[in-house]
């Protein structure tokens, strides 16, 4: 999470990168870009909000020598001596060029700036900021001609989100550089993060958090739901959204015996644990931190809905674990041989 109060650019250049898949090659600038007052008010912001709520951070990967890393080695080049700005930055072009390996992978301009005075955390640092824009749309320009105003239809950047975004921060830890990435068009999210910037996530607590929480929300969704019903999947999501609000530190042993009733249910826990560390090749710590800004965010993903096939939904308050065993009440009724739900309440909201 950046904030950007007296962040600053001083140096933006703009390049065009193609797809080596469908032969549309690359166009690189000789020059830097040069703002006016109006347009780099607006370009600062447009460039940098994205991060503002941005939680999880990554750090360089390399699978010899994190030195060889290409993102690594030319944002280094830059933080620690701009002067070769602009051969740089086509040296990055071409790097995300040779990663367009699927005619998926969209044609786009790409900013690269280097940033001053970014605060992350609670201290200001330098940054290089990487971005692509891959959608355009549509505007109506307005004009005037002999003395009537007439309108084309041109195409453009919406100053709004961009596409594909990373921040390579001057600031580091004992696992490198601290780097912040947004993507909103993740239909080829390997292509950004694994291909082009080819980073993972540091081992810490926002990290641990968002496994575990992720973890739980498949276990209730293949193994809670099929196996006991929708309302001991709501029932285990809100116990175990309420475990991390309530505790600073996660173990995992007091959380199986405080979210789970049935020991058959903590066994079927145990095992898919072991499954989901394997498919998904990370590591479940059995104690941890809690992060409560990654906790907030992956809350919001959580869905405690009961879906009826008579195209009824029930849906529980995650915050209140206690609700769905106290106040609704699941049958069987013999006459119309089917299911039911008694929901108890003393007023409708």
């Amino acid at each position: 999470m950046i904030k950007r109060t007296k962040a600053s650019i001083s140096k933006c250049i703009l390049h065009k990168v193609g797809n080596k898949f469908n032969s549309t090659k690359n166009a690189f600038s000789e020059r830097e870009l040069e703002f006016d007052e109006v347009s780099y008010d607006l370009i600062l912001p447009y460039l940098l909000k994205p991060f503002s709520n941005i939680s999880e951070t990554y750090r360089f990967n390399h699978h010899s020598n994190i030195d060889l890393n290409e993102i690594n080695s030319y944002a280094s080049q830059l933080l620690d001596d701009n002067s070769n700005f602009i051969d740089v930055s086509k040296y990055i072009v071409t790097h995300l060029f040779e990663q367009s390996n699927s005619s998926q992978i969209k044609t786009g301009d790409v900013i690269i700036c280097i940033f001053h005075d970014l605060q992350y955390e609670n201290y200001l640092t330098d940054a290089v900021g990487v971005f692509k824009i891959e959608n355009k749309s549509h505007f109506f320009q307005t004009y005037l001609e002999n003395n009537s105003y007439d309108i084309i239809t041109q195409k453009g950047i919406a100053a709004k989100k961009v596409d594909k975004g990373c921040l390579i921060l001057n600031a580091a830890d004992g696992e490198g550089k601290i780097i912040l990435s947004v993507d909103h068009n993740n239909y080829d999210a390997q292509y950004w993060i694994k291909s082009f910037l080819n980073v993972k996530y540091p081992d810490d607590s926002n990290e641990h958090t968002k496994n575990y929480i992720e973890m739980c929300r498949e276990f209730s969704k293949e193994i809670m739901q099929p196996q006991f019903g929708g309302q001991e999947q709501s029932n285990f999501l809100a116990k175990a959204v309420d475990f991390f609000k309530e505790n600073e530190i996660i173990n995992i042993e007091t959380f199986k015996e405080e979210v789970f009733e049935k020991e058959d249910a903590i066994q079927l826990f145990e095992d898919y644990k072991k499954t989901y560390e394997s498919d998904h090749n990370i590591l479940i710590r059995n104690q941890f931190d809690v992060s409560e800004i990654v906790l907030k965010k992956q809350k919001q993903k959580i869905k405690t809905e009961i879906k009826l096939d008579t195209n009824i939904k029930i849906k529980l308050d995650v915050d209140a674990p206690d609700a769905s065993a106290e106040y609704l009440e699941r049958g069987y009724d013999e006459t119309k041989k089917m299911h039911f739900y008694k929901v108890f309440f003393n007023e409708e909201g």
